[in-house]
């Protein structure tokens, strides 16, 4: 089997966008889209936090959670290793795809292969990652999406929003409009008669998906686990269409991203209790399916008769090496941060400009892509830095210490990554900083100088700096520093000035028995003489 190593970054599956900032404005003046957001986050968030405080030992789930992932992540290569014998051992084909230009050519010339010119794929955010549909397309390949919120998404020309719920940002009056008016181009109509009853719109999809279930002979999905031990995909989900997805087609295309990777079931075990109630707030999940190798390895007749396995690098290896941002990598995409984060919920997720919006995805997009674009650059500092998105993550990512590390590297750089554009002012002042702060001399001007113009100061900042004067008060310089004072006054011979008088303790009458509070402690003796200065005292 080749391997090879990484090279460039992908774009993850968006298009050019502007920077956080500019697209975080915009995004804000929507009310609709802010209503929409409030409300589905907040379910959620009470939802989640019902159904974690009935298990007494969330604390060390969460902690075992965290261990799991760091112990697989420290030994990767091993695992990687054994996952790739499993699978073959199983019957399957394993490839291994440095970035999303090597994985695109390889899931392209599989469906090829097959002379297939239609693909059913259950919900993958790796191959949003890397643009896979786009690339089938030009090869003239059509992807059809199964999962109902993505179906939603291809259906209206949008983008994703969000990592559970792609379509977080539609409510069900725009659903209706676009299966009536664009679910016909891709196969069976929407009825005439739709209304926007969410029963009805699910009765819709699950006609429009059932044809093309019972008629593809390509599926293409992701992993939500590999387990290692037996070469195992792992796929949870709420609707049903995965399983289809995953059981009908002749031939399963699985792209599968390299930290997905658990080492035993009993270690499956610990993030199927995790998950469910950190992503959706149940339980357990509806769906959970789980496939190894086809139907002609074990003579079954349910399942792929043909399994390719893509193993996607595509930055990860980079990420890994980094001491502090390598536990992004840690994340099982369960968007508990995007859940509770302030930022996302006015700002929403297309303001990421990425597949992986959210908390999560300001920490892990500049790790996958880099900090060279403006807008890769502007992720770590979509946060207020709250710390919410710690407090809930269900394996214990430090994701507000991985977004002040990011910053670091966007400001300073390093030789893997370049200083990123649009921070020439900042490094500009920090060094002017720095060279006024190691010399007493410039200090000394530059103070003497502040306090001699004082009075043509303004109240507020001009340009950039107006907003951080519109809610606090420039400091006002004083008569004087306190350098000249001190000199001043030791050149008098003053010295500093004289400590107020310690009260006297009063003395006990005859035969009485100081007080407690009164009391000198062992070996000392009252005084009621102070100390003229603090250099005076011994």
């Amino acid at each position: 089997m080749t391997r090879s190593v990484r090279s460039t970054p992908v774009d993850l599956g968006m298009p050019a966008f502007p920077t956080f900032p500019k697209a975080a404005r915009e995004a804000t003046g929507n009310a609709q889209l802010r209503h929409n957001l409030r409300k589905a986050t907040g379910t959620i968030r009470g939802k989640r936090a019902a159904v974690v405080a009935e298990l007494d030992d969330w604390a060390e789930l969460r902690r075992a959670g965290k261990q799991i992932k760091e112990r697989t992540l420290r030994h990767l290569d091993t695992y990687l290793e054994q996952v790739e014998a499993a699978v073959i051992a199983a019957g399957g084909t394993v490839h291994w795809a440095a970035d999303a230009a090597e994985a695109n050519r390889i899931v392209t010339d599989l469906v090829r292969a097959t002379g297939e010119r239609d693909v059913i794929k259950v919900k993958s955010m790796a191959t949003q990652e890397i643009g896979l549909n786009e690339a089938l397309a030009e090869a003239g390949i059509t992807a059809y999406e199964t999962d109902l919120a993505e179906l939603i998404v291809q259906l209206g020309d949008d983008r994703p929003s969000h990592i559970l719920v792609p379509a977080i940002h539609r409510n069900r009056s725009e659903v209706r409009e676009i299966f009536r008016d664009r679910m016909g181009e891709w196969g069976r109509p929407a009825p005439d008669d739709l209304t926007d009853e969410p029963a009805d719109l699910a009765a819709a999809a699950r006609r429009h998906l059932r044809e093309r279930f019972l008629s593809s002979k390509v599926a293409i999905s992701g992993a939500n686990f590999l387990v290692a031990e037996t070469g195992t995909a792992v796929v949870v989900e709420s609707e049903g269409n995965g399983r289809m997805c995953l059981t009908l087609p002749e031939t399963l295309i699985s792209v599968v991203g390299i930290e997905k990777i658990v080492p035993t079931w009993a270690d499956l075990e610990v993030f199927l209790q995790l998950l469910p109630r950190s992503s959706t707030g149940e339980r357990m999940n509806p769906y959970t399916s789980t496939w190894t190798g086809t139907t002609a390895a074990d003579g079954a007749g349910d399942g792929p008769g043909t399994f390719h396995l893509v193993l996607l690098d595509n930055g990860r290896t980079d990420t890994l090496a980094d001491t502090v941002g390598r536990q992004a990598l840690r994340c099982i995409r369960c968007s508990a941060c995007l859940n509770v984060c302030p930022v996302y919920e006015r700002a929403g997720g297309h303001a990421y400009g990425s597949v992986y919006p959210g908390p999560i995805g300001a920490i892990l997009t500049p790790q996958l892509r880099g900090t060279a674009d403006p807008l890769d650059a502007s992720l770590p500092y979509a946060s207020s830095l709250c710390g919410a998105c710690y407090e809930v993550c269900p394996v214990a990512i430090d994701i507000p210490e991985v977004l002040v590390h990011l910053r670091e590297r966007v400001v300073q750089g390093d030789a893997e990554h370049p200083r990123a554009k649009g921070h020439l002012a900042e490094r500009v002042a920090m060094r002017a900083a720095r060279t006024l702060l190691d010399s007493p001399r410039l200090l000394g001007a530059a103070q003497r100088a502040g306090i001699a113009t004082r009075r043509l100061h303004p109240g507020r900042l001009p340009g950039p700096g107006a907003a951080w004067t519109d809610t606090r008060d420039l400091p006002q310089f004083p008569d004087e520093s306190f350098r000249d004072w001190w000199a001043r006054r030791s050149a008098a011979g003053e010295g500093a000035p004289a400590a107020p008088a310690a009260p006297a303790r009063p003395t006990p009458e005859a035969g009485q028995t100081p007080e407690a509070g009164n009391a000198p402690a062992s070996g000392d003796t009252p005084s009621t003489t102070p100390t003229s200065a603090p250099e005076e005292r011994k």
